[in-house]
């Protein structure tokens, strides 16, 4: 064998070690939520409902409601809305149904004006999103 033949097989041997080292480094891996930051909105959100308090009833569920989407965009679930991405979520919840009660009561409070909340609605759809949030591996 020549010599310039066999400096072309261990450039190309090279050339290509390199790049497979590049795209194994650069691929996708899976996104890791900053757990310590959830639990500690989480803990705000769920400190924040108070029986005496009807306002609060109202903000602790769409913010407990905007933290779980904000962990399925980390996550890169696909969709543009937090519906589109519960539709997409092939079973990635435990308790799915409550989840979209949770997420419509949401959408009534934001959308229809002069909704109610009671207490007990506020907790039920509290203890859905935090499930939602266990199931995605935030708190």
């Amino acid at each position: 064998m020549s010599v310039s033949l066999i400096f072309f097989v261990v450039a190309v041997i090279v050339v290509g070690a390199i790049l497979f080292f590049m795209v194994s480094v650069t691929k996708n891996k899976p996104v890791a939520l900053d757990q310590e930051e959830y639990q500690t909105n989480w803990l705000k959100i769920e400190q924040s409902l108070k029986k005496d308090d009807e306002a609060s009833y109202n903000m602790v569920i769409l913010e407990a409601d905007k933290l779980v989407d904000k962990a399925m965009s980390e996550l890169g679930a696909p969709g543009g809305t937090f519906g589109e991405r519960l539709k997409k979520s092939g079973g990635r919840f435990s308790a799915l149904n409550s989840l979209w009660h949770a997420h419509k009561l949401r959408n009534c409070i934001a959308h229809e004006h002069g909704f109610k909340v009671n207490y007990d609605q506020a907790r039920r759809a509290l203890a859905s999103f935090k499930q939602a949030l266990k199931d995605l591996g935030a708190v």
